[in-house]
């Protein structure tokens, strides 16, 4: 597994982007109103404006992503070893996700590429 994405939702953007902007001294490769993205070697941050999730879509939960060549079968593995997935594969509009959460509560994803 290759860690490839830290996720943060907040209200502010514009001040979580400044923020990252000064701590690591780069300008975003991408942002709008409610998003910004900061590339730290093959790592993204991504930082999202806070929503009211709809039926069927994800909470908007602060997480680390984890990219594997293929998310059925990392989950199949997961799960032989004993952990829980809490969100099965499924397709999203950026590919192929699951969804689970350490101990303490934080979500992790399970992304393929």
């Amino acid at each position: 597994m290759e860690l490839v994405e830290l996720a943060f939702f907040t209200d502010d953007v514009n001040e979580m982007a400044a923020f990252y902007r000064s701590l690591l001294g780069i300008e975003p490769v991408a942002s709008s109103e409610g998003m910004a993205i900061f590339m730290v070697g093959g790592t993204k941050i991504f930082i999202h404006q806070t929503y009211v999730p709809a039926t069927g879509d994800l909470p908007p939960n602060n997480h680390m992503a984890f990219k594997v060549p293929d998310v059925d079968a990392a989950c199949a593995d997961l799960v032989k070893a004993g952990l829980a997935i809490e969100t099965p594969p499924a397709n999203y509009y950026w590919g192929r996700s699951a969804y689970l959460r350490d101990p303490d509560r934080h979500m992790i994803e399970i992304t393929e590429g």
